[in-house]
């Protein structure tokens, strides 16, 4: 594990996300977006709120329905336009003179901070390591015992890397807020590490909706945590941020019926990733490390030095590049899981790739 707060390499564009690597007549595995719309109930729901577009959002049925799904107090529940919402409210409202951020990881966290004007300490795990956190570098006698405010992804963009919760709560102590990213964390069947449970003393964790429900247009996501720190976000939201479609989206979305359904989606990703393991492996690709999440993080040097996402481009599929992310270079790529005939037909035009570099 390294860390410092360093420069930006210049290949790293903070705010380069998986959208900007898709394009139209090729086969997404860039975005990690499970559904291309939302369910048709979903949608109706969000229909029936048009029609209260003409009064100011009201987000109290969005806080009940989130303080219900997780059994939390009302005071710990922020509503928010998105996950990524969440961390420009953080920059601007958790104090702290040393942030710091576990890399890779989805990036707007350190954009967030840095259009705050906060420098931040990248603390970026090893490959060798399969990007796994070790507690007790931010331990009194660790290299990042001064951190005041620690960002980490669970389970963690781009490495699919899911960190016991265990580990993630000894984050925490006085003086030091822990921000966790739960994006992808309904994907995960049963949800085993998440911190939403428990005591919430000094600890953001940031949910989004968009993910597993086909909402990346209409922003919905919301943050449980401290009461205090909650609070403290509040205050800094602009108001209304959450729109009228957004709060039914959410209320909809963790209703019974959509915890059900999103359990299920989590069971298939899992047997499904296991199909895009096996066929990578098949033409010697492993991943970065066992992915909990609905994507997995491959090193393609074994075709070469040089970034395949162009190749693959030209034999109809889109990649998520990996030079984005602090920690990761051009050989890097990012897939998201899809269904097994897809797997096959990407491990088919790798092996294809593999091919014909050898024969060049």
């Amino acid at each position: 594990m390294s860390g410092g707060p360093g420069r930006l390499h210049p290949h790293v564009d903070l705010h380069h996300h998986g959208d900007r690597d898709a394009a139209p007549g090729l086969v997404d595995l860039a975005v990690n977006v499970r559904l291309p719309a939302p369910p048709g109930w979903v949608a109706d729901a969000i229909t029936a709120s048009l029609h209260d577009l003409g009064r100011y959002p009201d987000p109290a049925p969005a806080v009940d329905s989130i303080a219900t799904r997780h059994g939390v107090d009302p005071a710990c529940v922020l509503p928010t336009a998105g996950g990524a919402e969440a961390f420009t409210l953080v920059a601007r409202a958790v104090a702290g003179d040393r942030p710091a951020v576990v890399h890779p990881q989805f990036t707007e966290p350190e954009a967030a901070l840095r259009a705050a004007g906060r420098p931040v300490d990248r603390v970026v795990l090893d490959a060798g390591d399969g990007f796994r956190l070790d507690p007790a570098a931010f331990a009194p006698a660790g290299d990042h015992a001064g951190a005041d405010l620690v960002v980490v992804g669970n389970p963690t963009n781009p490495t699919g890397v899911l960190h016991p919760a265990a580990d993630l709560r000894a984050l925490v102590r006085p003086g030091r807020v822990v921000v966790v990213d739960e994006a992808f964390m309904d994907a995960v069947p049963g949800e085993p590490e998440s911190l939403v449970g428990g005591d919430l003393t000094g600890l953001l964790v940031v949910r989004s909706l968009t993910k597993t429900w086909g909402l990346a247009g209409l922003r919905a996501g919301y943050v449980v945590g401290d009461p205090g720190l909650v609070a403290a976000l509040r205050s800094v939201q602009p108001p209304w941020s959450v729109s009228s479609p957004a709060v039914a989206a959410t209320v909809a979305c963790l209703s019974e019926r959509a915890v059900a359904e999103a359990d299920a989606a989590a069971a298939t990703f899992a047997r499904h990733r296991a199909v895009l393991v096996r066929e990578l492996a098949g033409v010697g690709l492993a991943t970065a490390a066992p992915s909990a999440a609905p994507f997995v993080l491959v090193d393609t040097v074994p075709l070469g030095p040089a970034s395949v996402r162009e190749d693959l481009a030209r034999l109809g599929f889109a990649v998520r590049r990996g030079e984005t992310f602090p920690g990761l270079g051009p050989t890097w790529i990012r897939l998201a899981v899809r269904d097994p005939e897809t797997s096959r037909a990407v491990a088919t035009a790798l092996h294809d790739l593999r091919r014909r570099r050898r024969v060049a």
